[in-house]
C-alpha cells in the first residue's frame, strides 16, 4: 500500500538527497515500490531593494517526502541513500503521514489554492527611508508591520512632530 513518509536529511541537502534517491531507485530496480520523491516548497514574494522578487523557499528544511510501498527492500534503498539520516517516526518504525497532512504540505486537495506568501524583511523599530509618494526622502522608524496588506506604519518627523504614516513595503528601503 502506497503511503507518504518523511525522510530526515541534512539541512540544505534536500535536492541532492532527492536526486540521489531517484537514482538509487532506478539503479536498484525498485521503481515499482516508489511513486514520488518531493522536496516541499512554496512560492514567496520577497522585497529586495524596493523590488518584488518571486522566489521558491523550502517549507520543511531538512526533510524530503516520499510516496512508497514500504517493505524491507524499499526501506533499505531509502535508508542507505547518501544524506539521509533516517525516517521520521516512533523508534525504528517509519510513521506514514495522513492525507490531510500531505494535502497541507504539498498544497493539494479540494479547494486549496496555492497562495503566494510575502516574505517580511521589516521589523519593528527599524529605520527606513520612504522612496516614493508625497513623503519621499523622509526617514522614519517602523512602529507596525502588516504583512497581509503589505503595509508598514512609520513614524516620520514632520515640522518637529512625530506623525504616523502608512506606506507600502515597496515604497520604503532600509537604512544602513
Amino acid at each position: 500500500m502506497f503511503r507518504w513518509y518523511v525522510i530526515n536529511t541534512y539541512s540544505g541537502h534536500e535536492n541532492k538527497v532527492k536526486t540521489n534517491l531517484e537514482h538509487r531507485i532506478e539503479s536498484m530496480n525498485q521503481r515499482a515500490r516508489f511513486r514520488r520523491v518531493v522536496v516541499p516548497t512554496e512560492q514567496v514574494i520577497e522585497t529586495k531593494d524596493g523590488q518584488k522578487v518571486q522566489a521558491e523557499k523550502r517549507t520543511l528544511p531538512g526533510y524530503v517526502l516520499v510516496n512508497m510501498d514500504l517493505n524491507d527492500d524499499a526501506w533499505t534503498v531509502v535508508k542507505n541513500t547518501p544524506g539521509v539520516t533516517g525516517f521520521v517516526g516512533a523508534g525504528q518504525t517509519p510513521v506514514p503521514l495522513s492525507q490531510p497532512e500531505v494535502d497541507r504540505i504539498l498544497h493539494t486537495g479540494a479547494g486549496t489554492a496555492l497562495a503566494q506568501r510575502s516574505q517580511v524583511e521589516f521589523q519593528l523599530g527599524e529605520s527606513v527611508k520612504i522612496t516614493s509618494g508625497p513623503l519621499a526622502d523622509f526617514d522614519g522608524e517602523i512602529t507596525d508591520v502588516n504583512p497581509d496588506a503589505q503595509k508598514l506604519q512609520v513614524m516620520v518627523n514632520i515640522f518637529e512632530r512625530q506623525v504616523p504614516v502608512e506606506v507600502g513595503f515597496d515604497n520604503v528601503k532600509k537604512l544602513d
